[in-house]
């Protein structure tokens, strides 16, 4: 990791992530996966009345992956799951203060297993 190319921001969220572990029970649950680089996002969501009440992640990846994670969590937290899906790659970027070139990917991480988790509460809904 070379700590130049990382905002304070990114540093902040790898090194003291948050909502990481699993929620008891959730009712959505999405995972996310990227082969190239063998980083891997699981997103447990608790909803309440359409409300992100609780999210949680569990992360094997880079820092920008865990940062990512983290970030996308605190962002979407207690947000309708119709906010949570306008939720943009390029919006945990710059939430994060930017990333290397080389490291954007990471943030479809958490944008793809967030609508996974809640494509998976609207299916456990049925």
């Amino acid at each position: 990791m070379n700590i130049e190319e990382y905002s304070d921001v990114v540093i902040d969220h790898f090194m003291c992530p948050r909502n990481m572990g699993v929620i008891n029970n959730p009712n959505g649950v999405g995972t996310k996966g990227d082969p190239g680089c063998g980083d891997s996002l699981n997103i447990y969501i608790k909803v309440e009345n359409n409300i992100i009440e609780d999210i949680s992640f569990l992360v094997f990846g880079c820092p920008a992956s865990v940062a990512t994670s983290s970030i996308t969590t605190e962002i979407v937290k207690k947000k309708t799951l119709e906010e949570a899906l306008e939720i943009t790659e390029e919006f945990i970027i710059d939430s994060l203060g930017g990333l290397p070139e080389h490291k954007k990917h990471c943030s479809n991480l958490g944008v793809s297993a967030l609508r996974n988790a809640i494509e998976d509460y609207y299916k456990r809904k049925i």
